[in-house]
């Protein structure tokens, strides 16, 4: 059965709107986990453009659930997350330009300095997930690197028309399989909905899925404890239908 990770950016990018004190993210995270959420996420980008540092803090200090902790593969963040102990890091790559994370990281191409930032995470007794595409040569890359989780990116399933979702939803399964075979502990997200997220959370061996807009978006009308108490009912029971996927609300 996955946990939920709620991502909560989006409530620091309606503040950021405005450049004022609300919503905070931080009592927003204290609601998440009253509707049951199993983790907070917040990604602190570069340009700092929704989660701040101060949020960073004081998530760390009043998060009762699992704080991860997605960041660019930079010294500066390694710096900060050596200093704060989130419970996980997640390496993500990270482009100014970019209204979201748009793919997975490319751990192939940077071995060397992923292996070496890994390991000092991990000798520090935080864990690391590193953000992948649902790729092999990208799998067997993050068991080269130490880590010991990774995080596959589900934009291309939750993107897909209803005739490619099955063949995006068989991508995953296969990587999920490919994954636990390497040793790796499998999360996913991006993209999942209320309408999508069943067939991924039935995936055997899916551990976490993390997902932010969606319940943030739901929350308008019923609230956030609500939004996330009906998305972790969604995932703790999926219809396992990857033909049509869910057909809940």
């Amino acid at each position: 059965m996955a946990s939920l990770g709620v991502n909560i950016d989006h409530i620091a990018q309606v503040r950021q709107a405005r450049r004022t004190v609300e919503p905070d993210p931080v009592t927003h995270a204290l609601l998440a986990e009253l509707g049951g959420a199993d983790g907070i996420t917040v990604h602190l980008r570069e340009d700092r453009r929704h989660i701040q540092d101060r949020d960073v803090e004081l998530l760390r200090a009043t998060v009762r659930s699992r704080l991860n902790l997605e960041m660019a593969a930079t010294a500066e963040m390694e710096a900060i997350a050596l200093r704060l102990r989130p419970d996980m890091v997640t390496l993500v790559p990270e482009r100014r330009q970019e209204v979201t994370t748009e793919g997975g990281l490319d751990v192939a191409g940077q071995i060397d300095p992923l292996r070496a930032l890994v390991g000092h995470l991990q000798d520090n007794g935080i864990g690391v997930s590193l953000f992948v595409d649902p790729d092999g040569a990208q799998l067997q890359a993050c068991a080269a690197s130490g880590a010991r989780w990774v995080e596959l990116h589900t934009g291309a399933y939750a993107e897909a028309g209803w005739e490619q979702q099955p063949l995006e939803l068989a991508r995953l399964i296969e990587a999920t399989t490919h994954a636990r075979q390497l040793g790796l502990r499998v999360n996913a997200g991006h993209g999942l909905t209320y309408r999508n997220v069943e067939p991924v959370a039935a995936i055997e061996g899916m551990e976490e899925l993390n997902i932010g807009h969606t319940i943030v978006a739901r929350a308008l009308a019923v609230g956030l404890e609500t939004a996330v108490r009906q998305m972790k009912a969604l995932i703790q029971n999926p219809r396992r239908d990857p033909l049509f996927g869910s057909q809940h609300p």
